[in-house]
């Protein structure tokens, strides 16, 4: 999993600099999400214990601040057309119909201000209402998608488990590495790695077992267990 600034998500995605946290088929091919699980988080993300994320859907837009959270997460615009929760909720429900494959979601998510984890490409599986004691809201389930994993290559890197790093150990790792890597303090193409494989028993769970290093660093580790 790359850390990457705000800068490199808007580069890698041929310039478009996103600012709405759901952008259904902005790429063509695939849609974007924001996701965050920090404490101050407007919208209840997280990631589920089988590396499958529940994403909350958004607010209705143009209305007052005070009451975003006290209405329903609209399906469609007052023009009828669907807003932003309609198109991935469509589109999971044509997934679960047998009427279409999944949609590619592409997703990143925040660590702290202008820092973020390319978590990669996730498949939109399901999506629909739960109600948060206030209102209904919209929740969507991502499952990781593996279409381009090599397990007998990515033993070291581990990236499958690497998506399952809580989002407070990831911010606690970055904060204890200073957001660089720990052998050369290189600050660009970073990764998380853990020091023992998950696949060796290693946790995803415990910010001892996590640190930051550089690609370089993290692709000549290999299969030794280096602290």
């Amino acid at each position: 999993m790359k850390i990457i600034t705000y800068n490199t998500l808007v580069m890698n995605e041929g310039g478009i600099n996103l600012q709405a946290g759901m952008n259904f088929g902005i790429r063509g091919s695939y849609s974007i999400v924001l996701m965050s699980t920090l404490k101050n988080a407007p919208y209840v993300d997280e990631m589920l214990d089988d590396g499958v994320i529940k994403y909350e859907g958004h607010d209705q837009y143009r209305i007052e601040k005070a009451y975003k959270k006290r209405v329903d997460q609209p399906i469609k615009n007052k023009s009828g057309t669907l807003t932003q929760n309609g198109k991935f909720h469509l589109a999971a429900q044509q997934f679960k119909e047998g009427k279409r494959t999944p949609a590619k979601i592409k997703v990143y998510r925040k660590l702290r201000p202008g820092i973020w984890a390319d978590m990669d490409f996730y498949d939109l599986v399901d999506g629909f209402t739960e109600h948060d004691g206030q209102r209904n809201v919209f929740k969507f389930l991502l499952r990781p998608n593996f279409d381009n994993f090599k397990p007998e290559e990515s033993d070291n890197i581990d990236i499958v488990h690497n998506r399952y790093i809580p989002g407070d150990v990831m911010q606690e790792v970055f904060e204890r590495d200073e957001g660089k890597c720990v052998i050369c303090g290189a600050k660009d193409n970073l990764h998380f790695d853990h020091k023992i494989p998950f696949s060796k028993g290693g946790s995803s769970k415990d910010p001892k077992n996590i640190q930051i290093l550089c690609a370089r660093h993290n692709l000549s580790k290999g299969n030794k267990l280096k602290y």
